[in-house]
């Protein structure tokens, strides 16, 4: 019997979340009032679930590593929030959006899932609206939407390029009401090392204090980890450099089943690696793509500047291999393009590892409108240029000007520079319809879950899918379970089970403590990420995969005997924060390859290229891969693989084509 149950309602694919809601389990306003909840995380999963469960009369507990709830990652967000409103008239509905998820991601995701997601998207938009955030309008007053990848329609709404920071400051000023009400209690500068489990129930957390560097214990009816994603295995990515699994790798380790790790997306519009000093990438949004051109010379290793380069002699790869999507084909598809042109020898810049993205052609088309708008006809080509800049510094602003302290160029006056890099994770933990992993009591959220979006996801649908389980799933679902909690008390924290969790996390750190090697933790995190970035990267191959899991291996076991942590275990120490985060992701990064070598098909962000068409594309195999792979974590670091075959009853499953 599978140890899995997706708990999918019966019914309809359309009413399947209307019926569920009409009939799951309620919780009564006095006895909410007595059920605590804890919530690991202030993104926007966190932030929007906590303040929601708060609004509904449960006692709630939000922790985060930042020093406020309002710095999560979730402010890097630049482009905007998918939601199927139609405001364009250009054809959008729910079952749109919902099948351009299941098809951008492959036919690797849980129709139910995606289908309800697709469904509460327009409420969000409302939501934050009457929060306050200040989304882009039209002339009329009606808010504003643009284009993204993997999708013919206009369904992104959008505040500039900063649309993630406004979203999380409404979900931020919701959460901040129900503090000052008493119904939210805050622990800023506190991370999250292990999960209590009790008779295989989430009942609490052990949490370290990063100031003093204390261990504290916390209890609950309910975890719910809102943790974000992994892509910081990878060393270099657009994710904080706080970014981490710990959370999710602990709650794993505990039961929580792993899902399709190896699904990592590679955001095609970055600003390009410049050399071994640095410690992140930056992030161009994808919402340039909708104005900009990418293009690379048809001639290779050609060395003049973009601007000397002619029309007739430039590749604009993306719309001739692609003319029905051009420059919105969906991510790994635009990644995958960009490395091949790179890789035959037509990349550009300094290290022939980018491409261009220009926005000269957009400048001229919106120059144009604003010189007839204002009645300037004959305008003169330097009026219709700086007119053009001046839609398009309104439009994207901010991105720009990020690029050109970046990188000291101005791409209003030269096209930019870009080359994919690591961003979002679509694996995480295993979570079923109600949001809950294997743990019955331990929920995922957002990103930290294996998510709604299949082998790759679409843009603009992060932001989505974060506020979707926050403000509109948990509070529905979360009922379910508490409704079985009401006659048990918070479990006292001197209890056996906290007493040993705390013991297990204060062993770990003082071994790290006391290994007192030659090497800095950097050291190891940066040669994981050389690993994982070329052979469980872009790209990926049998061979290549075998060696990296021999190689971690390997350097696991260099980590636990040469790693240096300098400072103290009782002091803020972020060398010490770093060590617990990386020693996670030594064992993450061998369950990824192992996962990727499992799936003997490419699909979105997991190419093999054992599996490629002739002309160069994912080639799936349904008959054997159609299913979320589940791992559950057996001592000594191995692993056991359980399948969720995936059932689509609405749509026909073919090759995904944006030709």
């Amino acid at each position: 019997m599978s140890k899995l149950d997706s708990k999918i309602p019966e019914g309809p694919l359309e009413t399947k979340w209307s019926s569920y809601k009409s009939s799951v389990p309620l919780v009564n306003p006095a006895n909410k009032r007595s059920l605590e909840i804890i919530v690991v995380g202030s993104g926007l999963a966190g932030s929007s679930a906590a303040a929601s469960l708060a609004e509904m009369g449960y006692k709630v507990k939000v922790f985060c590593f930042q020093d406020s709830a309002r710095r999560a990652h979730s402010i890097a967000a630049q482009g905007g929030i998918n939601a199927a409103k139609n405001y364009q008239n250009d054809g959008d509905s729910t079952y749109r959006l919902f099948y351009d998820t299941i098809k951008g991601g492959d036919y690797r995701a849980r129709e139910g899932n995606v289908y309800r997601l697709a469904e509460v998207s327009a409420a969000i938009i409302d939501q934050c609206v009457a929060q306050g955030v200040p989304f882009a309008r039209e002339y009329g007053g009606l808010l504003s939407n643009r284009s993204f990848g993997g999708t013919q329609v206009q369904r992104t709404f959008y505040a500039a390029g900063q649309t993630g920071q406004q979203l999380l400051l409404g979900a931020y000023s919701a959460l901040q009401r129900q503090v000052g009400l008493g119904n939210v209690q805050m622990y800023a500068r506190h991370e999250m090392l292990d999960v209590v489990v009790v008779d295989g129930k989430a009942k609490g957390i052990i949490a370290r204090d990063l100031v003093t560097g204390k261990l504290e214990r916390h209890s609950g009816h309910a975890v719910l980890l809102c943790t974000g994603g992994y892509g910081n295995v990878f060393f270099l990515s657009t994710n904080a450099m706080g970014s981490n699994v710990t959370a999710a790798w602990k709650a794993h380790k505990k039961g929580a089943f792993f899902g399709n790790p190896c699904f990592t997306q590679i955001h095609p519009t970055c600003i390009p690696v410049s050399g071994d000093h640095q410690s992140k990438l930056t992030l161009m949004s994808e919402s340039l793509r909708n104005d900009g051109r990418i293009w690379v010379p048809k001639k290779k290793d050609d060395n003049r500047k973009p601007n000397e380069i002619p029309e007739d002699e430039r590749d604009y790869y993306l719309e001739r291999r692609y003319p029905a999507f051009g420059n919105l084909v969906p991510r790994d598809v635009a990644s995958r393009a960009a490395k091949e042109r790179c890789d035959a020898g037509y990349g550009v810049g300094a290290s022939k590892m980018a491409v261009y993205l220009d926005y000269a052609s957009a400048i001229e088309r919106y120059g144009k409108q604003q010189a007839n708008k204002l009645g300037e006809t004959g305008a003169s080509k330097e009026r219709i240029t700086q007119l053009g800049k001046d839609v398009v510094k309104e439009k994207y602003g901010n991105l720009f000007d990020m690029y050109a302290k970046i990188t000291g160029e101005n791409p209003y006056e030269t096209p930019m520079r870009i080359y994919p890099a690591v961003h979002y994770t679509m694996g995480g933990l295993w979570v079923d319809y109600n949001l809950m992993t294997t743990v019955p009591g331990l929920y995922a959220l957002g990103e930290a879950n294996f998510s709604d979006h299949g082998a790759n996801r679409l843009g603009a649908s992060a932001l989505m899918q974060g506020l979707a389980d926050g403000y509109f799933v948990i509070p529905y679902t979360i009922g379910a379970y508490l409704s079985g909690q009401i006659r048990d008390k918070a479990l006292p924290t001197d209890h056996e089970a906290f007493v040993e969790a705390e013991k297990n996390v204060q062993d770990t750190i003082d071994r790290l403590m006391n290994i007192k090697g030659s090497k800095s933790v950097d050291h190891f995190h940066k040669r994981l990420g050389k690993i994982m970035w070329d052979k469980c990267g872009m790209a990926r191959n049998e061979k290549g995969l075998k060696e990296a899991i021999s190689e971690i291996r390997a350097l696991r076991e260099e980590f636990w005997k040469d790693v240096r942590v300098l400072g103290g275990k009782n002091e803020l120490n972020p060398e010490l924060e770093k060590a617990c985060r990386v020693a996670d992701f030594l064992e993450l990064g061998e369950l990824m390859c192992i996962d990727a070598l499992n799936r003997n098909e490419s699909c979105g962000g997991h190419f093999r290229e054992e599996f490629q068409t002739e002309e160069g594309e994912a080639q799936r195999d349904d008959a054997n891969y159609m299913y979320a792979a589940c791992w559950e974590f057996k001592p000594g670091v191995q692993f056991e693989l359980h399948k969720e075959d995936l059932k689509y009853e609405r749509i026909k499953v073919s090759a995904r084509s944006y030709k």
